[in-house]
């Protein structure tokens, strides 16, 4: 079983704890396995024979054995639970780095939710199959195997008739957890599904506000908990169902033994000394079936929980450095050529770009205008490689990006979204996201470029000031100006502003941009605006449509030439606004 092999293969980083506990497992089986012996002495021995000796020599072994007991009793839970907290610490760590490193094709198909039920009650699942199931399902194997040797050498034909019963309970808990496998699956898929829900609300609270939809959320979530209040119902009515059947046999066998080993004590074929240890030895018979119908849930759920952590694991990381990239930290300019690239995006038949040529010279300005959904976005996606082209290439300097090293080419390029995502902690902290070693100098003179300097010392604590998840408190464009400010403090050669400044009111953006002409005469910028204000001093201006450039020139060259272009600068501005300064 794979799910087997590979949690052995994590368990060995921690083989001496590991050890520890199977040893220490192994010695209270044994103190269990010997304890009838001694009840059977203490009864035949001491008791009926009248022997004061016996009785305390042995009471005094079998406090010994419970002191033994209690100890490596310890020794086994603290080493074996130490083991699965160091095997939940590398899985949560390994599937994070997973999750970090696949490409964005992939996070584009998975929702977040599903991600966290696989990050936290995945692998507590199986953290808890290694904490308890692997150490018990050998103790309750070895006490199975033992006390069947010692009932048959004990008395066989008693054994053999208990046996017969012990049989018929093995064949109900395999039929309880051949049913068990598949429902734990469906279990975890509705858990994740009920998370999504849960993620979805509370990161867009102020949406089911505004749109008063408290309540058909509710009856959202309230259907998907009921499914998956449903399914767990469905575990219970198996174990409700086949977990009485068990007791019912198990009873039995200890009515059988009571039934013919009484008969023969009476006959005087067996001791009541005997008797007593072979009940004894029944109930360590019966009580590992048990224990392995426990394991046999543990492991279902593991099982469940461990396909569906590999699944990540497993998964292929499409956007990589081959083993020979280039570096491209050294003397980079930032010249980017477009030859004739077309791509789709994984999973789709229909390309969102379609044959794109262009040629960015190093420190030239170059606009994507074009409706929502035409491609700008995934054009300049391209350039850092956040997903591969399906034809054609994209380069930097005349080296393919496919062919430089990741890292080196997403630190020459500085991308502002236009939804930013801020982390929980200070103004500070999230300025210096792509560059920990920042100078407070570096970071002033970005934010002063970014227009957030003013706002960010009015704050309570000023660049110290904590920011709340995602950035509440802050307005959109104070968000989108702290984005600009993290781009800028990198020092990337290629900047891309993907409608960026949307949020900024007209004054601000109108002064970003003057701060910014400066700093771009040395960089290679793409940028993705609406507006014809932001756009129109670039190098060039790109009109998409449907993923093809449509119309290409400068400002000047594109109000004569293309009347698209003039029909969106008329819908914009008024005719004393268009020699605003701009770029």
């Amino acid at each position: 079983m794979q799910f087997i092999r590979r949690g052995l293969q994590q368990l060995s980083v921690y083989r001496w704890l590991a050890i520890g506990a199977l040893l220490s497992m192994l010695i209270v089986t044994a103190t269990n396995l010997v304890t009838p012996q001694l009840f059977q002495s203490l009864i035949d021995d001491g008791l009926n024979a009248r022997n004061s000796d016996a009785i305390v020599t042995i009471t005094v072994i079998l406090v010994i054995i419970a002191i033994i007991r209690g100890v490596f009793n310890f020794t086994n839970a603290y080493w074996s639970e130490t083991a699965s907290q160091g095997i939940a610490y590398d899985l949560r760590n390994e599937l994070f780095t997973k999750l970090e490193n696949l490409s964005f094709s992939f996070h584009d198909s998975h929702n977040v939710g599903q991600l966290m039920t696989r990050a936290t009650s995945d692998v507590e699942g199986v953290r808890v199959f290694y904490a308890q199931g692997v150490l018990q399902l050998i103790s309750a194997l070895v006490t199975f195997g033992g006390s069947i040797i010692i009932l048959l050498a004990t008395e066989w034909t008693l054994a053999i008739a208990v046996l017969v019963i012990i049989v018929l309970i093995v064949i109900v808990f395999a039929q309880i957890f051949m049913r068990l496998g598949p429902m734990f699956g469906r279990v975890q898929q509705n858990l994740g599904i009920l998370n999504d829900i849960l993620q979805e609300n509370i990161e867009g609270i102020r949406v089911v506000k505004g749109f008063t939809a408290e309540k058909r959320e509710l009856e959202r979530y309230n259907n998907q908990n009921q499914i998956l209040y449903d399914m767990n119902l469905q575990v219970v009515n198996v174990f409700s169902i086949g977990f009485p059947t068990v007791f019912l046999l198990s009873n039995l066998a200890t009515l059988i033994v009571i039934w013919l080993g009484g008969e023969r004590v009476i006959a005087d074929e067996m001791s009541l000394g005997t008797l007593v240890a072979f009940n004894s030895y029944l109930t360590y018979l019966i009580m590992p079936i048990f224990q392995l119908g426990f394991i046999a849930q543990q492991l279902s759920r593991a099982q469940a929980s461990g396909k569906r952590i590999y699944e990540i694991m497993d998964t292929e990381i499409e956007i990589q450095s081959k083993p020979n990239a280039i570096d491209l930290h050294d003397n980079v300019r930032g010249d980017i050529v477009f030859e004739n690239v077309t791509f789709t995006y994984p999973g789709s038949d229909e390309p969102v770009l379609k044959n794109i040529s262009l040629h960015a010279e190093a420190g030239t300005t170059v606009a994507l205008l074009g409706q929502t959904g035409s491609g700008k976005s995934s054009f300049v996606n391209l350039i850092p490689r956040f997903y591969d082209v399906s034809e054609g290439s994209v380069k930097i300097d005349g080296v393919d990006v496919r062919n430089l090293e990741l890292d080196s080419l997403r630190h020459e390029v500085g991308v502002v979204l236009q939804n930013v995502n801020l982390i929980s902690g200070t103004v500070r902290e999230n300025i210096c996201f792509g560059k920990a070693d920042a100078t407070d100098e570096e970071v002033e003179d970005a934010c002063r470029i970014a227009q957030a300097h003013d706002f960010i010392m009015q704050l309570d604590n000023g660049y110290q000031t904590m920011l709340g998840e995602g950035g509440s408190g802050l307005s959109g464009g104070q968000r989108q100006r702290l984005a600009i400010a993290r781009a800028l403090v990198v020092h990337p050669r290629i900047l891309i502003f993907d409608d960026s400044m949307s949020a900024v009111d007209a004054d601000t953006e109108a002064k970003l941009r003057i701060a910014l002409k400066p700093y771009l005469e040395n960089h290679t910028a793409f940028i993705i605006a609406q507006r014809i204000s932001t756009v129109r001093n670039a190098d060039q201006i790109l009109i998409i449509e449907e993923g093809e450039i449509v119309e290409r020139g400068t400002h000047d060259d594109l109000l004569h030439t293309s009347q698209l272009y003039v029909d969106i600068v008329n819908s914009q501005l008024e005719d004393d606004t268009t020699h605003a300064n701009t770029f």
